[in-house]
């Protein structure tokens, strides 16, 4: 999931091409549905991404009561508003009415915090939850950004590769070297917090480490590479996890796994390494689409269609992550070089779990 910034961004207006009375303001590549006549090309105006959770107050302001997602119709989503899609709100709040948003654009404020704003946050199913304890040597995950909020991430020709990004639960694992061969698993979520899950033979992650024997490959790549911690992040999924299953059944011993990133602390220093050079036949991987030179068109291109990891086309694709073939820093991100690109079937489906 991207980092929540409510920020204040320059404006393309394009037309609707379905509506007379509306228009599509650009923030970035996406683009959301306005009313005509509200805001010009090159005027500033603050965009709400999806996924902000919005105060009553705030939804009330812009006319949105009852018109929001979730079960108290607060938090906002990707939608069609006749044929196009829009992504995230763009509005100049009352509360901002003295702000100059020109150079709030310019110094990147973030506005989240002001407007009450606040992240929405996936319920975690019971099969996805457990007893957690401390685990300081935890390697986490990163949230990736949207290319289509940051499309400067990658440089046009520069070359990289694409992975199908899957939609399941992420399930972390640190292979502790010095510990006695010690291993941590956790979720996303609580990853994040430092926490790991305690084992037990009912957890959904614990199943998959165990079904997959994911801390014996971790073990023997923490021997190869001579690493302290070996991390290994993949995705669980099947039917029980998420509403899209690609063939697999999350409640039984089909449930699936991918590998989509590894990572490993060597010398003191935690390098993130390519996954299909380090565990290919040892591990189940997320299907790479694209290697080649980074074109947005392409991208997004790949982004859509339908899944490749049953080998059926069960149903759609949720999307692409895009890596640089050589591992960098980016300072667009302030941290890897790494971004999303998702699906507009993916996002406007109907009756979607989004559990974390």
């Amino acid at each position: 999931m991207s980092t929540l910034r409510v920020t204040a961004e320059v404006l393309t207006i394009h037309e609707h091409p379905n509506a007379d009375a509306l228009e599509l303001a650009q923030v970035g590549l996406y683009r959301a549905v306005v009313a005509k006549g509200a805001y010009r090309t090159g005027e500033r105006a603050v965009y709400i991404p999806e996924q902000s959770v919005l105060p009553a107050g705030l939804i009330e302001e812009l006319g949105l009561t009852g018109r929001l997602a979730g079960s108290t119709s607060d938090r906002v989503r990707a939608v069609r508003l006749r044929g196009e899609l829009s992504q995230g709100i763009v509005c100049r709040p009352k509360a901002l009415a003295d702000v100059d948003l020109a150079q709030a654009a310019e110094d990147g404020t973030d506005f989240a915090e002001v407007l009450g704003i606040v992240k929405w946050v996936p319920p975690i199913p019971p099969t996805m939850n457990g007893e957690v304890e401390s685990a300081p040597d935890l390697l986490p995950w990163v949230d990736i950004e949207n290319i289509q909020r940051y499309p400067d991430i990658f440089a046009p020709g520069e070359p990289v590769v694409l992975t199908e990004k899957l939609h399941g639960s992420a399930c972390l694992l640190t292979y502790v070297a010095d510990e006695g061969g010690r291993v941590h698993v956790s979720s996303k979520g609580f990853g994040a917090k430092s926490l790991a899950l305690k084992e037990d033979p009912r957890n959904l992650y614990w199943r998959a480490v165990h079904g997959h024997g994911v801390a014996k490959a971790a073990a023997r790549l923490a021997e190869r590479l001579g690493a302290r911690r070996v991390g290994i992040f993949g995705e669980v999924y099947g039917a029980g996890v998420q509403d899209l299953s690609y063939g697999a059944d999350g409640r039984r011993q089909t449930l699936g796994y991918a590998v989509f990133d590894v990572s490993a602390e060597i010398d003191g220093e935690v390098r993130w390494l390519d996954p299909a050079a380090l565990l290919e036949g040892e591990l189940p991987l997320v299907p790479r689409l694209y290697e080649g030179s980074y074109d947005i068109e392409r991208v997004l291109e790949v982004a859509s269609g339908r899944e490749t990891v049953s080998g059926r086309e069960l149903h759609l694709r949720e999307g692409v992550v895009i890596r640089p073939a050589t591992e960098r820093y980016s300072p667009v991100t302030g941290g890897r070089a790494i971004a999303k690109a998702v699906s507009p079937a993916y996002l406007t489906r109907k009756g979607g779990t989004e559990f974390e």
